[in-house]
């Protein structure tokens, strides 16, 4: 079932006010139309998902259909939170896209042994992170058939 007939939410995670903010903007540039969720660390972000804290409201509600994830975080980091998500049984379905400054090889294998769905390398000007959003929306959003992604308690 692609995006035309189940629309899904879209969480990013990331400690970096203004990477989350031209994200933001890359986003409505790319006209990608899903709605775009934030947390700012680690602990938030396993909040949302676990709907704890500020987050029990949405305990009726599905869970996001996609996660980027920031790999340097404060609290717990986007390798910590990546490996609990992978591990839980209500969580490791949702692809988790790893959006991260680092080009480190150690980081990409590990993140790949942990699960994560495909890893990019933060475009340095936002006409790249323009497109990358372009592509991950036609992708993931588009072309690729997810999982249904209701919660289960």
């Amino acid at each position: 079932m692609n995006q035309a007939s189940r629309p899904i939410t879209i969480l990013y995670a990331d400690d970096d006010p203004e990477d989350r903010m031209l994200l933001m903007d890359a986003w409505k540039e790319s006209r990608v139309a899903n709605d775009l969720h934030m947390v700012e660390d680690g602990e938030q972000l396993m909040d949302y998902l676990l709907r704890r804290g500020e987050y029990t409201s949405l305990a009726s509600s599905p869970l996001p259909g996609m996660i980027l994830l920031d790999l340097n975080m404060p609290r717990k980091d986007g390798r910590e939170a990546l490996r609990e998500i992978k591990s839980d049984p209500n969580l490791r379905r949702v692809p988790v896209i790893i959006l991260t400054t680092s080009k480190a090889e150690e980081d990409i294998y590990r993140a790949y042994d942990l699960g994560v769905n495909s890893f990019i390398v933060k475009p340095v000007t936002f006409k790249a992170l323009v497109d990358v959003t372009q592509t991950l929306g036609r992708y993931w959003l588009e072309i690729v058939e997810l999982p249904g992604n209701e919660y289960r308690a």
